[in-house]
């Protein structure tokens, strides 16, 4: 795809992280702080990989991906090669997707045509023509005036609706980070591209610049788009772009097995036939497997290609050959197959070369070639589709001449011919020839027969012009590159113009080979010198050979890359969250042990406080192999001690810190908005939490039991309630809100919880819950509240009922830190003990304890926090480090 230069990007806020997009989307090596945005030191135009999520543009199009910028990269891309070999995750998802594909396949069978169409719209006629609306950038005018829209206003806001959500799925690949990318999105990609193809119409030819005349077709790796490919073209880009974003392994660990799964003869139709999602799926699937090939590696290429050749060519072409196995469109889809086939291999070979054509891939090009044969055998045996067809019995046993009995559908007979034609045999065989030379002879046993009926077609075609040589003569290499696709009959006015060095001529940037009439040529044919030749043009990116891909800071690599292998696999339905102990990034800058960590509500970027009495902004975007250490994006130093509290306040972006004085500031740009003090030094500040949108309060406690709600936006106090009359309570020593903010829960220093009701004021429910301090208290979904305290108990309570629904004892240590996950508790102790509790399940134990190892944590745990969207876990230690685990 083009990629669209500009001299510009247009940072656009995303005031949910509060970074620039293209912040989000790269993280470039030197970064500054600037005018309150964060934004790179030299953001260069031609830095398109940085600007390719970063710039809306306004002049939408449907062809437009930024896919970054294709540079040379050095050597091949950094992977794991024992991982490579393990399959494992390979499994995983084919077992995960067959599930969930038995539980969709009715439902998608009936809505898949209504839902792309709704997604992917291309205009189709009654004369089955594609009318796709393209906004040409370079067409339109610079001041917007005399700009002429379409006939159909409908097609246009479809194409910017498309357009649009084509670059929201790539600035979401990159924001959302590599697993939940290829769990979420990739994978509903994946199975979106199948229904590209699904149904008569999508299998239907476009027309093309190639196809002016009847022999165009000979060209080895010929582009003949059908409407599904039309149609694909945005899911394929954003497939690709995944890719680009996180590196080979996307490829070869999940779109390829997921190819796999769809062409698996196990997945097949039922009774033998094939259903028109298992159709589309082979046609989707050799589709996606040629932009693998083209994007892979010298060196992975050579690794997987026993994978390519034995999981996806062998058994498309098991589909494509048998006579048993009917397509519901019928021979349409089958030529389609094929056609797509041939391509795929014929790409292939152009890649590996002929010695390891004739090592890996000799049982897949004698598959193919060997269908002319079964239906040469059968037409020898007077066994045709019309002496077939009164036949009664559904599937007929016909003896071959090696003694087997072959099993027909007197249906699927038809269907055959149709396809493996003389003119298949001339559009596939030819070019294999110029390009295998001699080889073709060893690997294809029946080259005689195909010749034969290659000779037949161009006799049929055009007897006059095409003079054909005889059949016994033998190929030489020297003429292994002569042009076949030619049409223009020879002439005495002809002039010749060949020159160059070895009778070669220079066309623009490719080398064409003439016709030398007097010796022997390679195929069939003494064709005319000007015509194209079967290579593909470099400058053309649809028929590039290769495209490396570009060196991403996301790539994956070491831990990311292990953890990200695992997560690909379980299933997105799946409510558990699981621990492994993979470490995969440090957050190293703070001074002094951890007091709290809080990541902001994308998930992007996550905020610590610390002893240090400094607040830290850092990113969580995956970085190197699990063992490198990020800096902090940026660090807030206008706290005069020890920071206990931080939080996000939703409605309005800001950062809420606290070190006994409450600091309300701007997380873009660090100023500070308001601050808070105690109002009487011998009462200081013990607890604040911040309300859920769409509120803008600040809820704070103080030694004297009294809760204050504040406004930044208005000075002054906002409510005042006092939670306990006497000193029997204690102090205030945590507050939680529920989410829907309707409830204050306040935890004291003697065990005692008190439920205010924000909307009166009242107090509704006050008990004792625990027999110690209260440490740490939660508020969840369905008036439900968590606290733990230093007894070892951790309860989960009902706001206004009295006996708690769960109740959990640690045995060694109590429990003074732990977050939610769905309806589970994740837990951890000054042991450096992880644990996991169901609030679904009566069990006073947890599911599962890990101790954390002294080499992906070292120092005393101090804070946990969640990431429930990437299930990853943020722990603070004492030594004034963060690591993310997984």
């Amino acid at each position: 795809m083009d990629v669209e230069h500009s001299s510009a990007a247009l940072d656009l806020l995303d005031y949910t992280s509060g970074v620039s997009f293209h912040d989000q989307a790269y993280l470039p090596e030197s970064e500054d702080f600037q005018s309150g945005l964060y934004v790179g030191e030299s953001l260069q135009p031609q830095e398109q990989e940085s600007l390719s999520l970063g710039r809306l543009s306004d002049k939408s199009s449907a062809s437009e991906v930024s896919l970054g910028e294709d540079r040379p990269v050095d050597g091949d891309s950094q992977k794991d090669k024992s991982s490579l070999k393990s399959m494992d995750s390979s499994q995983d998802l084919k077992q995960s997707e067959d599930s969930e594909e038995e539980e969709e396949e009715h439902d998608e069978e009936e809505h898949d045509d209504a839902a792309v169409e709704a997604e992917l719209t291309v205009a189709v006629d009654a004369g089955a023509s594609v009318d796709v609306t393209l906004a040409d950038d370079s067409s339109e005018a610079e001041d917007g005036e005399g700009e002429e829209l379409p006939d159909h206003p409908d097609d246009k806001e479809q194409t910017i609706l498309l357009d649009t959500a084509c670059k929201m799925v790539r600035w979401l690949s990159a924001k959302l980070g590599p697993t939940v990318t290829s769990r979420f999105i990739a994978r509903n990609l994946l199975r979106l591209l199948t229904s590209c193809y699904v149904g008569p119409t999508r299998q239907q030819f476009v027309p093309s610049n190639d196809e002016n005349n009847p022999l165009s077709t000979g060209n080895i790796y010929q582009k003949r788009p059908v409407l599904g490919d039309e149609v694909s073209k945005p899911v394929l880009a954003c497939l690709v772009h995944v890719a680009y974003l996180y590196g080979e392994p996307v490829l070869t660990y999940q779109y390829l097995p997921y190819i796999s799964y769809l062409v698996a003869p196990s997945g097949g139709g039922r009774g033998g036939g094939l259903n028109s999602r298992k159709e589309a799926g082979l046609l989707a699937a050799v589709t996606l497997t040629q932009k693998i090939v083209v994007c892979l590696s010298d060196t992975t290429l050579m690794d997987i290609l026993p994978k390519i050749s034995q999981e996806v060519l062998l058994p498309v072409l098991g589909f494509l050959t048998s006579p048993a196995i009917g397509f519901p469109s019928g021979a349409q889809a089958r030529i389609v197959l094929c056609v797509k086939t041939i391509s795929l291999i014929a790409l292939i070979c152009l890649r590996i070369g002929q010695e390891m054509v004739q090592q890996h891939l000799s049982d897949t090009v004698r598959n193919f070639f060997g269908a002319f044969s079964l239906l040469q055998e059968l037409q020898d045996q007077e066994l045709t589709a019309e002496s077939v067809s009164s036949c009664e019995v559904p599937v007929m046993e016909v003896p071959l001449s090696d003694g087997k009995l072959l099993a027909l559908d007197p249906s699927v007979l038809m269907e055959l011919q149709k396809v493996f034609n003389p003119e298949m045999a001339y559009i596939s065989y030819i070019p294999f020839s110029c390009l295998l030379g001699d080889v073709i002879r060893t690997v294809v046993p029946n080259h005689s027969l195909v010749e034969k009926l290659a000779s037949l077609y161009l006799e049929n075609v055009n007897p006059k012009s095409l003079q054909v040589v005889s059949l016994e003569q033998t190929p030489s290499a020297a003429g292994s590159d002569q042009d076949t696709r030619g049409t223009e009959p020879f002439s005495s006015h002809h002039e010749d113009s060949h020159s160059g060095t070895f009778g070669s001529v220079l066309v623009g940037n490719r080398i064409q080979v003439p016709v030398d009439t007097h010796r022997e040529g390679l195929g069939l044919l003494r064709l005319s010198a000007g015509t194209d030749g079967f290579m593909p043009s470099s400058a053309s990116e649809e028929g590039a050979l290769k495209q490396d891909l570009p060196r991403s800071t996301h790539m994956l690599c070491g831990n990311w890359l292990a953890y990200w292998q695992y997560e690909i696999g379980v299933s997105q339905h799946d409510p558990r969250f699981h621990f492994h102990q993979i470490k995969l990034q440090s957050f190293s800058g703070h001074s002094g042990a951890i007091k709290c960590v809080a990541p902001l509500s994308s998930e992007d970027f996550f905020l610590s406080g610390s002893k240090d009495k400094t607040v830290r902004l850092w990113p969580l975007y995956n970085y190197g192999d699990g063992t490198s250490e990020v800096p902090p994006r940026f660090t807030y130093t206008e706290h005069k001690k020890s920071v206990f509290y931080v939080s996000q306040l939703e409605a309005s972006q800001h950062v809420v810190s606290c070190d006994g004085t409450v600091h309300i500031w701007d997380q873009f740009t660090g100023k500070l908005l308001r601050t808070f003090d105690e109002l009487d030094s011998k009462v200081p500040i013990t607890a604040v939490t911040t309300m859920p949108p769409p509120y803008h309060s600040v809820s704070v406690a103080s030694a004297d039991s009294v809760l204050r709600f504040i406004d930044h936006r208005k000075p002054g106090l906002q409510h005042e309630f006092r939670l306990a009359s006497g000193v029997s309570a204690g102090l205030i020593r945590c507050l939680a809100v529920s989410p829907n903010g309707r409830s204050v829960m306040a935890g004291f220093s003697s065990g005692f919880i008190v439920l205010l009701d924000t909307r009166t004021g009242l107090i509704m429910r006050g008990w004792p819950a625990h027999e110690g301090d209260i440490l740490q208290i939660k508020a969840a979904e369905g008036n439900v509240l968590i606290s733990s305290s230093s007894d070892h108990s951790l309860t989960v309570w009902k706001e206004l009922e009295q006996k708690p629904l769960h109740h959990y004892k640690s045995a060694s240590e109590p429990i003074h830190t732990f977050d939610l996950y769905g309806n589970e508790l994740v837990t951890g102790t000054v042991a450096n003990k992880i644990g996991i509790y169901s609030m679904l399940e009566s069990s006073a134990l947890p599911i599962s304890t890990t101790k954390l190892s002294s080499e992906n944590f070292r120092g005393t745990l101090t804070s946990l926090a969640v990431l429930p969207t990437k299930c990853h876990l943020l722990l603070g230690s004492d030594n004034g480090v963060v690591r993310l685990l997984a």
